[in-house]
């Protein structure tokens, strides 16, 4: 394993490419807005952290298993830091860091996001909760920035606003499908504040508190939404608009919620094509 070995980096960057398109999001990861320039860059990213995120989630390995495996990412990760590639994947991806000059410490803590959700399946405190994202989402949004030259703290702050929203609406999106998997990352703090027990999750039927425990939720995401949008002003043109779709989607996940009465413990509200080009408008 080395730099030496005759890898088809282009090749790895097409699979990337391709391996986005099989997978669905909330909103398009490669959408037209993206400069052509950055696709190779943005897709072979979202591979590793979409592959990252499966080790940890998908399949029916055992904690040891999910460990050893996500171990053997992380070292595989480091070791392209080092120019000792496991594969092409890991040569673009090292390529991609080192011609966009991203910084690898957000890498790093996906990486610690990940690993958590192997173990943990409980959040006491929604400040507990926000530390999670602060691992799990926020990096992304830093990383795309730095794709696009944009390194201010100003802009970094507004940036995890929005990933830390789009985050918790995803969570508040699959209440069903993360209790499934043994998780809830509802804290318990707001359980116990709306009396929402957690039999009420394997009963799959709502009630008041439960109603208006989710109310609360969204209430909340919602003003992490609109502290973020203080970002657009930082913002290329291109980047300004998929940005703006990208709120758009995670405030019109929040309305798909509250349309279905917070029934999400029965339905899992999702977007279609024609929701997105609605988003556009």
């Amino acid at each position: 394993m080395s730099v030496r070995q005759n890898f088809n980096i282009e090749q790895a960057y097409l699979n990337a490419i391709q391996f986005v398109k099989l997978h669905y999001e909330n909103f398009p990861v490669l959408s037209f807005l993206l400069s052509k320039k950055l696709y190779k860059h943005v897709a072979i990213i979202y591979k590793f952290a979409r592959m990252a995120d499966d080790i940890a989630d998908e399949g029916n390995l055992s904690i040891n298993e999910r460990e050893k495996q996500l171990n053997d990412y992380e070292k595989a990760f480091n070791d392209s830091l080092k120019n000792i590639f496991e594969n092409d994947f890991w040569m673009a991806l090292s390529n991609t860091i080192l011609t966009q000059n991203l910084s690898t410490h957000n890498f790093t803590k996906l990486l610690t996001a990940f690993r958590q959700d192997i173990t943990k399946t409980r959040y006491s405190t929604i400040d507990e909760l926000l530390n999670y994202c602060e691992n799990s989402a926020n990096p992304i949004g830093r990383i795309i920035l730095e794709l696009h030259g944009i390194k201010n703290d100003e802009a970094f702050y507004f940036s995890d606003k929005i990933c830390t929203a789009l985050q918790i609406t995803n969570f508040l999106q699959d209440v069903s499908v993360d209790f499934n998997k043994g998780r809830i990352y509802l804290p318990i703090e707001e359980l116990n504040k709306f009396n929402v027990d957690e039999n009420i999750f394997l009963l799959n039927k709502i009630n008041s508190s439960f109603q208006k425990l989710m109310c609360n939720q969204v209430e909340q995401v919602s003003k992490y939404f609109d502290e973020g949008k203080k970002l657009l002003p930082f913002l290329p043109f291109r980047l300004k608009q998929q940005i703006k779709w990208t709120i758009n989607g995670g405030q019109g996940i929040l309305k798909k919620i509250v349309n279905l009465d917070y029934n999400v413990l029965n339905f899992r509200p999702k977007f279609y094509k024609l929701d997105l080009l609605k988003l556009l408008f």
